[in-house]
């Protein structure tokens, strides 16, 4: 797996606060753009029950519309487990304007639509999760174009300026973010919530790092980790940082614990533990540091 670009930005207050309860609604996890067709969207059940996507849409708002007829919505269908997700990703096989690598594919727990479908955005198109016509997130500024045709950037006013981000780059949602977006931003600051990966990267989809998998974290005590080799082949694992480490837990996608390191292996390059006996799947390694920060990782075992 690739290393997360991680940025130091505070949640900006381009975002308007959701009225949601954390960890109670759907959510938007992961933005990927790649070249071609490679384009999905993952989906986060943050619950601790499962939840049915009867009712839910994908929306393209294209260009700036202020409606989705142009952009496009796909209709979700099937369940997403508990602490779970549900990945999207574009069908295109043949045709002149590109086609979704089969092995992005392959990831699909649905496959969208023909164009102009929500997975054919191009970096500059809002995308929304909306259940009936409630809006549940936003991804992008509806009503905005920005550049125009262009992409949402690192630098305020985010629509030009700095670097183009959402486009040709994957963005995965911060594990300290616990619901969507459900206003129209003024500003659309794609840092501020999300993290980014270089284009055509999907090695992080089918799972999310969220807190939500834990009750009654501080999202200030919150740190992205690295782990390696990534994924595992029933080995030694290095947890890479700087703190000291107190426990180390690996937890499964229905957030139970399956496995705990009380006394981990100080390295040169951090903490290293063993997944030999571990069963095969993805899993999040959950670190707990000094000065009660708790770090997170995804880690797959093969």
């Amino acid at each position: 797996m690739k290393k997360i670009f991680t940025t130091l930005f505070a949640v900006s207050a381009a975002f308007v606060a959701s009225a949601q309860s954390p960890c109670s609604e759907l959510f938007i996890s992961e933005y990927a753009e790649g070249s071609s067709q490679n384009k999905a969207i993952e989906i986060y059940n943050p619950t601790s029950s499962p939840k049915s996507l009867t009712g839910y849409f994908l929306r393209r708002y294209n260009n700036g519309d202020v409606n989705f007829t142009a952009g496009g919505e796909l209709a979700l269908s099937g369940t997403i487990a508990p602490k779970g997700v549900w990945v999207v990703t574009n069908s295109q096989t043949t045709g002149s304007t590109g086609t979704c690598d089969p092995l992005l594919r392959a990831k699909a727990d649905q496959l969208d639509g023909i164009y102009p479908a929500p997975t054919y955005f191009n970096g500059n198109d809002a995308v929304t999760l909306e259940f009936g016509t409630t809006r549940v997130d936003i991804f992008g500024k509806i009503g905005q174009n920005p550049g125009p045709d262009e992409a949402w950037s690192t630098d305020f006013p985010y629509d030009g300026a700095g670097t183009w981000i959402t486009e040709g780059h994957t963005m995965i949602r911060k594990a300290s973010v616990t619901g969507g977006i459900t206003v129209n931003p003024d500003n659309f600051n794609p840092m501020a919530e999300y993290d980014t990966l270089p284009e055509n990267s999907w090695d992080s989809l089918k799972m999310h790092t969220c807190v939500c998998i834990t009750a009654g974290i501080n999202e200030a005590k919150v740190k992205y980790v690295s782990v390696f080799p990534n994924p595992s082949n029933n080995a030694d694992v290095t947890l890479s940082v700087a703190d000291r480490v107190g426990k180390i837990e690996l937890i499964d996608r229905s957030g139970r614990i399956c496995a705990a390191f009380d006394n981990s292996e100080k390295v040169s390059t951090g903490y290293r533990f063993s997944t030999i006996g571990v069963l095969k799947g993805l899993y999040i390694v959950k670190a707990y540091m000094a000065g009660g920060e708790i770090g997170f990782s995804k880690l797959s075992v093969e």
